[in-house]
């Protein structure tokens, strides 16, 4: 019966939204964008009548046409609608025979004449991708970044005389980053956004709610950018109007400047924001300061001293290089294939004479592009390359850097036999000669396989705990930055080599990346050492150790499934070295009240684990919600009981006990936040760890005798001075520590309080640092320590020592917390799940589990 109510509940709920008001359209208009409007609306329950659309070209049929003659929906492809001014009467009768309410032009390239504007009951909107009355014309999203807006996107508007001034009906608005091209700005706003604006708009029409807001005709913008001549570059300008004019004309018709005598494009702007690197100088026609080819690409210098960087050149011949490859451009000689490459591009011909099916002949000299190929086709191509050459991963950019067939074949050929370089990965590292080592640590975020500088410049200073002292200066990421990441994250996943990938390729990724921090363990634990003040020893066997173990493990599961900056940053080095593809790994340094806030609230996020305090984890999990109901998985505060019974091995629970509160200076998030100790053991165990206390060495975490270091930062050493102030106020019983080190650095003494009582504030918070807080309890009173134990919002882990097995296995069925350990402590194993319960948080790192916090379950029905 919950079934079938289930069932009617979706017939009457689909029934309401279909008998909303809804129009009979015509679609005048074409490409992917037309397709898409034409789908939607079609979805939401308007009847499209008719669609009018170009003629194929070079025997192609264009997207919307496609849709339309798939579904049935008559389709018209007039060449022009009127000739000398006057409209053609075929046409005209051609129009009015479908009967359309209401004209939508979601991306229209003819002009239509007025009588077919004004025809409908509601007349006709049009998509225009600026926000009105700023940019008018069909270059609107070049000049948007031509003039340097910051801000974007698209108006929906009553048709006119084709001057754009019609009144508004709808606009939205988004911000331009730093970077945007006129392809970013569309594929991130302007087609996603602007196809559900035109559905929108269409709704507020047949529900008689649409607006009609005049806009004013001076200040607009009309000047073409289509012409080449007018694109030509003007040096005597900054670094970021130079930047702006040439983004704003890639990828068409191409800012371009005079180089050695010819006419060479630009494309693939970007502003330096860090160091000039070292270079070849190259005279430029014009310029006020010579460009420099480096391995970034060729730095250009605008009259203010600012410099750009351009990826890519192409020349007047249509060959396009790596900008960095311009002294060594012509270097490259003919390889001759061998009988097997033969088969392979005999493969790729056949493949592009299905793309190119206007081209009687591939030859040697055909060209992809001007032989009528699009950027759709450019992933077509690539996808059917990897099908049928043996899963050959190709790039965008290769088609473009190799646009004739016998180019193409020979870039092929250099990738299979690994010839062709990659990219390479330019890193600014910040050196030191530390341990015995030169320590190169990158400190810039890492978005879509490159390091880069925040968008907006802004950095922030990570200290050594060991000294205080400045270690660098690291990028701190603005919302722009996040955003650009989680673009990366979901183009690599949706269109990416990433998301075409097998599960046994992407484990052998893992397998390799592991066996990358194994051989740079010595350096990334060093890196750890001075970041956080981790014990050298302790960060190259656990912090750096179990990381290797964890990506074997779960390497190992990908073809089976049915902390602090620098060491991260140096992580993600290592990522493009063990082949990575870009996108798919981003690590932006930053705040968790600016960075992590977006993340949690980004709608193109489907899934966000977080590790932190269980205020922070509520607003997250609130934010997760309110966005897109992501899921979420929260490691969060912890008061973890450690219970010792008088039956115990007394010397392994002083031990094991003292791991449990000062193993890595207690920043440990299953730390024992409160050990409690039976009676007639409890003086004899608080001495015996005193005397230890008291043995250890407190000092630089590099020392490879060192037992305790520093924390982390000085805010935290702060806390923990209070937090021990708090204790001694309420009447527990300093035995030991409670001081800061008299020594530089953020080093606190190992702490020990006893006579805690269960209403004091030591027996409540966590203190995520080196104290231990005892408690006594009564000899045999196992159910009244349990409660106790169990009286906490927490349920992190826990622990209990004892030699009777059947004590340990009923306390350890009673203990409330994710993880029990048993006559140990902190012995986690990456096959193990782990994580808590309660307001330590749900969900699961480690072990088979956790790979179901990132997988979705899909049910397929099938009847044939």
């Amino acid at each position: 019966m919950l079934w079938r109510g289930s069932q009617a509940l979706r017939r009457f709920s689909t029934g309401r939204a279909y008998f909303k008001n809804k129009l009979k359209l015509a679609l005048i208009g074409q490409s992917l964008f037309g397709q898409e409007v034409y789908s939607h609306l079609r979805k939401e329950g308007h009847r499209v009548v008719g669609v009018f659309t170009v003629p194929d070209k070079d025997g192609k049929t264009d997207p919307l046409a496609l849709a339309a003659e798939k579904d049935g929906t008559p389709v018209f492809k007039f060449p022009r609608w009127r000739v000398k001014g006057k409209t053609i009467k075929e046409v005209a009768e051609a129009y009015k025979s479908v009967g359309a309410e209401l004209n939508v032009l979601p991306f229209c390239t003819q002009f239509i004449p007025m009588d077919v504007i004004d025809s409908p009951k509601y007349g006709s909107i049009i998509y225009h991708p600026s926000i009105l009355p700023r940019h008018r014309g069909a270059s609107a999203i070049n000049w948007t970044l031509i003039m340097g807006d910051k801000k974007a996107g698209f108006s929906v508007f009553w048709a006119d005389d084709g001057l754009d001034t019609g009144p508004i009906l709808l606009q939205r608005s988004c911000d331009v980053e730093s970077n945007d091209t006129v392809d970013a700005l569309y594929n991130r706003f302007l087609f996603p956004e602007g196809i559900k604006g035109m559905v929108e708009a269409v709704q507020l029409i047949a529900d008689g709610k649409a607006p009609r807001i005049p806009q004013p005709e001076e200040g607009a913008t009309y000047e073409g950018i289509q012409k080449k001549e007018n694109a030509e570059i003007s040096w005597d300008q900054s670094a970021e109007v130079l930047h702006n004019w040439i983004r704003g004309h890639d990828k068409v018709p191409g800012a371009w400047t005079e180089i050695n005598g010819q006419m060479v494009t630009l494309y693939g702007s970007s502003l330096l924001k860090s160091s000039v690197p070292p270079g070849e100088p190259l005279e430029i026609k014009g310029a006020t300061k010579p460009g420099l080819v480096t391995k970034n690409g060729l730095v250009l210098f605008g009259n203010d001293g600012k410099a750009l960087v351009v990826r890519n050149l192409q020349f007047e011949d249509g060959r396009m290089i790596p900008a960095s490859q311009y002294f060594s451009a012509g270097e490259t000689s003919v390889v001759e294939l061998t009988a097997e490459e033969v088969k392979v591009a005999e493969t790729i011909k056949v493949i592009w004479a299905g793309i190119l099916s206007n081209v009687p002949v591939i030859k040697d000299s055909t060209d992809f592009f001007k032989s009528g190929a699009s950027s759709m086709d450019v992933v077509r191509l690539i996808e059917e390359i990897r099908q049928k050459c043996g899963g050959l991963q190709l790039q965008n950019e290769d088609v473009y850097m190799a646009t004739k067939f016998e180019d193409f074949i020979q870039k092929v050929v250099r990738k299979l036999r690994g010839e062709e370089p990659e990219a390479e990965l330019v890193v600014d590292y910040v050196s030191k000669e530390v341990n015995e080592m030169t320590v190169k640590m990158p400190h810039q975020c890492f978005i879509n396989g490159q390091f880069t500088d925040a968008d907006d410049g802004k950095t922030y200073d990570t200290i050594n705990p060991t000294d205080g002292s400045i270690i660098c200066k690291v990028s701190y990421a603005s919302l722009v930055d996040v955003d650009k990441a989680v673009a990366a994250a979901k183009d690599a996943f949706e269109n990416g080599e990433w998301g075409r990938m097998n599960a046994r390729e992407r484990g052998r990724l893992m397998y390799r990346l592991a066996d990358l921090l194994e051989e740079n363990q010595e350096e990334l634990a060093t890196i750890e050492a001075l970041d956080s003040g981790a014990v050298y020893t302790l960060a190259l066997k656990t912090h750096i150790g179990m990381s290797v173990q964890t990506f074997r493990y779960f390497a190992g599961w990908c073809d089976k499934i049915q902390v602090t900056p620098l060491t991260a940053l140096k992580f993600a080095e290592l990522s493009v070295k063990a082949g990575f593809p870009k996108g798919v790994i981003n690590i932006i340094p930053g705040s968790g009240g600016i960075a992590g806030q977006r993340l949690s609230e980004h709608p193109d996020i489907r899934k966000l684990g977080f590790t932190g305090s269980t205020a922070i984890g509520k607003q997250i999990m609130k934010s997760c919600a309110v966005s897109n109901l992501k899921k979420v998985s929260l490691e969060l505060g912890g008061k973890s009981p450690l219970i010792i019974f008088n039956d115990c091995e007394l010397d392994k629970a002083v031990r094991m006990g003292m791991g449990a509160v000062f193993f890595n200076k207690g920043e440990n998030c299953i730390a024992a936040g409160r050990l409690f100790v039976e009676e007639a053991i409890h003086d004899e165990f608080v001495t015996r760890v005193v005397e230890e206390i008291k043995k250890m060495k407190i000092g630089d975490p590099l020392d490879r005798s060192t037992d305790h270091g520093p924390q982390n930062h000085k805010a935290h050493l702060e806390k923990l001075l209070q937090y021990c102030e708090a204790g001694v106020k309420e009447g527990a019983t300093l035995v030991y520590g409670g001081r800061q080190v008299q020594r530089p650095g953020f080093f606190m003494e190992p702490t020990v309080f006893t006579d805690v009582e269960d209403h004091m504030y030591l027996a409540k918070e966590e203190s995520f640092g080196p104290i231990m807080v005892i408690s006594k309890f009564q000899n045999g009173d196992i159910d009244g320590v349990l409660k106790r134990a169990n009286n906490t919002e927490y349920g992190l882990a826990s622990g209990v020592f004892t030699r009777d097995i059947n004590k340990a296995m009923y306390v350890s069925e009673k203990l409330e917390a994710g993880t029990v350990f048993v006559n140990t402590y902190n012995k986690t194993d990456v096959a193990a799940p782990f994580g808590g319960v309660k307001q330590s948080g749900f969900g699961k790192d480690l072990g088979e589990e956790a790979l179901n916090e990132y997988l979705k379950t899909k049910t397929v029905t099938l009847e044939y």
